[in-house]
């Protein structure tokens, strides 16, 4: 059966990371963007992230410039923008597609296993997906639902 833990993926300055090094852990996966209106998001999220680390949540946030060119930035300027402006602090991977033929292959499998209400396709910047210590996906999330929001779902995933 395939999991996230399956995939491999990108930091900012090209190293590859095994998603296998979440095993164990809770995950929420989040396509962000950092001049879009849903950038406050980032706060939230690392809020979130600070309080459950501990408890084995880890926030991976996955910029994408595929809605209205609201991610310009380089890579490497990613990262500090998130960190001064948001104080981000949970990990940032390099840029990717979402949605279409160029799609990051880890993305096609969220989509496959979570659609949305009217297509599978990524609607907006910060849709959300919750990943239990399995890597399973369990649960997508709409770019307008409050991480605050997703908390219920997060601790009830910590616990089990």
């Amino acid at each position: 059966m395939t999991t996230i833990h399956n995939f491999t993926v990108q930091k900012p300055n090209g190293d590859e990371v095994s998603l296998e090094e979440y095993k164990g852990k809770v995950v929420l996966i989040v396509n962000t963007a950092t001049k879009c209106g849903l950038a406050p998001q980032f706060k939230e999220l690392q809020a979130l992230y600070e309080q459950y680390k501990a408890d084995g949540l880890e926030v991976l946030g996955f910029p994408s410039n595929q809605f209205m060119n609201q991610e310009p930035l380089e890579d490497d300027e990613m990262e500090s923008a998130c960190e001064i402006n948001f104080g981000v602090t949970f990990p940032l991977f390099k840029k990717i597609n979402v949605n279409g033929p160029s799609a990051h292959p880890l993305y096609k499998h969220l989509k496959e296993k979570e659609k949305g209400m009217l297509s599978k396709e990524i609607k907006w910047n910060f849709t959300k997906f919750l990943i239990n210590r399995d890597g399973e996906v369990i649960k997508r999330y709409s770019p307008q639902t409050s991480p605050k929001k997703i908390e219920t779902d997060i601790n009830q995933l910590l616990q089990s």
